[in-house]
């Protein structure tokens, strides 16, 4: 092993502290456990093309401290690149949010199907500065990581996806009305359910189940009950196990976590005025989950894996659930139209030019988010911000991209209504 070592690393790379990841613990009449996550930077060029977590333990013996177990694992691709390749998006990505009145930007690049680059600009709050290790509230980014979970269950056998929910779940204020039992985790994926983005006071159906595309936090809220009841555990529980390990996710949370202090970033509205982040107590499947975008690049680049997959489960992730083009292409020039467009499950999905696009924004008081992914094309980007003007920033940052032009076309004339 020593050889080993001597051979392939020493000399060959140093190890970098991603900061804002450092924590360190006390350990009463022993010493301390200190934690974080670091790089592995090639001496020879300074590309950074892994992380890894990190554990060690220190012993204070008789005033003299030592380290007594260093660990280093959870190897993976580094969302976080040192080469000049994208240096130029520096000063570029300044001026945007400058101009646009946004707070702060976290970017996060993918290329052949993985994450290839990580920055930030800003401020995460008052005086601090934003960096790639900053968490955001991705407000309803957070559903592609529950429709996620849902999947995976089922690709386990745990639920199926067309199954009735009421035999497990019925939402005591539709439990007089036949309709909850048409209820089904697909048409709650897939914005079907009926219901309201949010009750008002009590929950009611506006339409018939599976009938029409409604927009709904409360069809997430309610396939999340539904789960709970179902497998005896909270869709957090399923998330870790599921989809935040296997992705080598570790800066992502439903839930308040020790972890998060100091690395939040904190919303602000159009003025500019800080207001105080939400933090959830327990689950919300539709929103409220924190993440960094090098994180959710990771998550990324596990479904662009699972979606190049054949099997049942990839071709039901690749169909339109519910159709949408009519709606979207009202104002549309024909020619801008894409071939196909709608909610499939948990993403939209746009078929532009033969390649498939999958994308989600997010929207909270102080925060915008958006993501998008092509498994045609390998590319995708994740941006999130910390102000109410964070879509201003979208459009602009994507163009210093370079890539995926087309889709980001039909974005632009979806935004402008361009009917010419």
């Amino acid at each position: 092993m020593l050889a080993n070592t001597k051979k392939y690393a020493c000399g060959k790379y140093t190890r970098v502290l991603i900061e804002g990841t450092f924590k360190v613990s006390p350990i009463k009449d022993f010493g301390a456990i200190e934690t974080g996550v670091h790089r592995f930077c090639q001496n020879g060029t300074n590309r950074c093309d892994g992380e890894a977590d990190f554990v060690m333990v220190w012993r204070n013996l008789n005033g003299k401290w030592e380290i007594t177990r260093s660990l280093s694992f959870g190897h993976r691709a580094s969302a976080v690149q040192t080469s000049d390749v994208h240096a130029m998006r520096s000063t570029d990505i300044d001026d945007i949010i400058n101009k646009n009145d946004v707070t702060s930007v976290s970017l996060a690049l993918i290329e052949n199907g993985i994450p290839s680059f990580a920055g930030a600009w800003g401020q995460a709050k008052k005086g601090v500065a934003a960096t790639p290790a900053t968490l955001y509230n991705i407000a309803s980014l957070s559903k592609p990581i529950s429709a996620e979970v849902a999947l995976q269950l089922a690709a386990v056998g745990k639920i199926s996806l067309d199954e009735n929910m009421s035999e497990f779940w019925t939402d005591p204020d539709i439990s007089s009305d036949p309709r909850r039992n048409l209820l089904t985790p697909r048409i709650a994926l897939a914005h079907k359910t009926g219901f309201p983005n949010w009750r008002n006071g009590r929950l009611a159906f506006e339409r018939d189940p599976g009938q029409s595309f409604g927009y709904s936090g409360e069809g997430y809220e309610y396939l999340a009950h539904f789960i709970l009841n179902k497998t005896k555990h909270p869709i957090d529980y399923w998330a870790d196990r599921l989809v935040f390990s296997p992705n080598g996710m570790r800066q992502t949370t439903y839930t308040e976590q020790p972890w998060l202090d100091g690395r939040i970033a904190y919303p602000h509205d159009a003025q500019g005025k800080e207001l105080a982040p939400q933090i959830s107590n327990s689950a919300v499947a539709s929103d409220n989950v924190f993440s960094s975008a090098s994180d959710y690049a990771q998550f990324i680049s596990g479904v662009i894996r699972a979606q190049r997959e054949i099997s049942p489960l990839s071709a039901d992730r690749s169909r339109i659930q519910t159709d949408r083009k009519a709606d979207l292409c009202k104002s549309m020039a024909k020619d801008r139209c894409p071939a196909l467009a709608g909610m499939a499950l948990g993403w939209e999905l746009f078929v532009i030019d033969d390649a498939r696009y999958f994308m989600h924004t997010g929207s909270d008081d102080g925060t915008f988010t958006f993501a998008y992914f092509s498994p045609d094309t390998g590319s995708g980007a994740v941006i999130f911000t910390n102000s109410s003007n964070g879509s201003k920033a979208v459009l602009p940052i994507l163009r210093l991209t370079g890539t995926d032009q087309a889709f980001i076309d039909f974005l632009d004339a979806l935004v402008r209504g361009d009917a010419a």
